[in-house]
């Protein structure tokens, strides 16, 4: 039997090739992303200082780097960054509310925010972060929602304007609903 010819009926067996990892940025486009999302934590973290109230780093740093990394994915449009956290809000909040504060209940609350999010078509993974913080935290909703809000208002608005400060970016956003 010859075993120098492929059998036409199996399927291609797949191909480990190097290069399959995102090109190296230029160093421009790297100091971009990690000036542009550095400002937008520092701003986040100064506003909950003035306010008094902690901001959400864990979850708003991973969406921060996120949007300004690859803000062409739909993980990244503000449909999906604004929307996702506030329904993982909702989902926290609900999960919260039925099963009360603890680790089991908070990776339920991180499962449903992925559901709903998927669902809404508003994909967003640092998102379930948010309803994580929910429900192992426990912060007054009356505060913490609107906190959210307009923290994420804000990376959008940022990115949006770094996108148009260096020209070679690609512009934000590809959609905005």
């Amino acid at each position: 039997m010859n075993t120098d010819t492929a059998d036409p009926e199996s399927p291609p067996k797949p191909r480990i090739t190097a290069g399959r990892a995102p090109a190296r940025p230029a160093p421009a486009a790297a100091l971009h992303s990690v000036s542009a999302v550095t400002v937008v934590l520092l701003g986040l973290v100064a506003i909950g200082a003035v306010i008094h109230e902690p901001v959400l780093i864990p979850p708003l740093a991973a969406s921060a780097a996120l949007v300004h990394s690859a803000p062409t994915l739909p993980l990244s449009q503000p449909r999906s960054v604004v929307a996702g956290h506030l329904l993982a809000a909702g989902a926290g909040y609900a999960t919260l509310a039925v099963a009360g504060a603890g680790a089991w209940a908070a990776a339920v609350a991180a499962g449903l925010t992925l559901a709903l999010t998927t669902l809404a078509r508003t994909p967003h993974s640092p998102a379930c972060a948010t309803a994580v913080v929910i429900v192992l935290q426990t912060p007054a909703p009356t505060h913490f929602v609107p906190l959210l809000f307009g923290a994420t208002l804000l990376l959008v608005a940022m990115e949006y304007a770094f996108s148009r400060i260096r020209r070679a970016a690609p512009k934000y956003p590809a959609y905005w609903w």
